[in-house]
């Protein structure tokens, strides 16, 4: 039987000063691991998940640590490989109120970035596999990862696998002279269900529609019209009130019917990184246990309660994530 869950990133460092203070003013860093497919996959596990994750780090103690850290998740790392470039790395200036938070990247050289795609086995790591998932983060780091990617959801395509694509557009990404969007619109003609909204279907079909309910609506019409694999498409809407304040929906548009999920407001934010991993984990687990309207919902209470969550991953439990979806967000003391 097929459970398994398999995901394809980059394992990346993040380095940030404590709390809420600037690079300018603070000595001292804390780090953490992540990587937007990594966050899904350990999100995933902590649910109770069977998951792998497929990637390259570092052979060096950086990297050690890094697979020991996604191991500690019960993360199957067979597939991760290693070569003797250094590990991906970011900085965040956490914001506050009016002062946004702040992301320098120093990815381009690291060790995913120079992945050798002849040495992943695709066929043998998605074996049980029911879904792959994978993000536009990937294909722009570098043309070996782009070319590892499009091997592994050639191979998960020929093998009946449902793809979650959640292929999100970096412009500080692709620079090795490929043109994203059409990159993006090959990957996604692989992969079954689609994470994303107009501003992604925007970037990928190089159209204007409007982000309301009906520019979603004929988006998405238009991108099952041109990418016809696409069965089932899955969005979250954040509205930022201030860096401290935020608002997340789900939309949906299957079976050629719009449904949208309540609204849940965060307050304070504590941390807003990973939180549409947190989405695409929630519905992943959602698709595989509900039906797709409870499964948007379950996403939409897993995107809400990480952004109160330290830190790249979700640790939240389905018990957790439940109890926001029910409408238990009062924050009363477990006892």
């Amino acid at each position: 039987m097929m459970s398994k869950i398999v995901t394809f990133g980059e394992v990346i460092m993040r380095l940030s000063p404590p709390g809420n203070r600037t690079m300018k003013q603070s000595h001292e860093m804390e780090f953490f691991f992540g990587g937007t497919e990594l966050n899904v996959a350990a999100s995933l596990a902590t649910m109770g998940c069977e998951v792998q994750h497929i990637s390259c780090v570092s052979d060096d103690f950086v990297g050690e640590s890094a697979v020991s850290f996604i191991q500690s998740f019960g993360i199957d790392t067979t597939f991760i490989n290693k070569n003797e470039h250094p590990l991906g790395l970011y900085f965040l200036e956490v914001g506050s109120s009016v002062r946004a938070s702040r992301i320098a990247y120093n990815r381009l050289n690291g060790s995913f970035a120079n992945i050798q795609p002849e040495k992943i086995a695709w066929k043998e790591a998605l074996e049980e596999c029911q879904y792959f998932h994978w993000t536009g983060i990937s294909p722009g780091i570098s043309e070996s990862a782009y070319e590892a990617l499009k091997e592994g959801l050639k191979t998960a395509q020929n093998m009946g696998i449902e793809v979650t694509a959640d292929p999100a557009y970096r412009s500080n990404l692709w620079k090795y002279g490929e043109k994203g969007h059409e990159i993006l619109k090959e990957l996604v003609s692989y992969s079954t269900i689609f994470i994303g909204g107009v501003n992604e279907i925007n970037e990928i079909l190089e159209t204007q529609f409007s982000s309301d309910k009906e520019g979603f609506i004929e988006a998405c019409k238009e991108l099952k019209q041109q990418v016809p694999s696409v069965q089932r498409i899955f969005d979250k809407v954040r509205i930022g009130v201030t860096a401290s304040t935020q608002q997340t929906q789900g939309r949906a548009w299957v079976d050629e019917t719009y449904f949208e999920t309540d609204l849940l407001e965060i307050n304070p934010v504590v941390d807003r990184i990973g939180t549409g991993d947190a989405f695409a984990a929630g519905l992943i687990y959602g698709l595989k246990n509900f039906d797709d309207e409870k499964a948007l919902s379950f996403a939409n209470a897993a995107c809400a309660i990480k952004h109160t969550i330290p830190g790249d991953i979700n640790y939240s439990s389905v018990e957790d994530i439940l109890e926001v979806m029910n409408g238990n967000s009062g924050g009363r003391i477990k006892r």
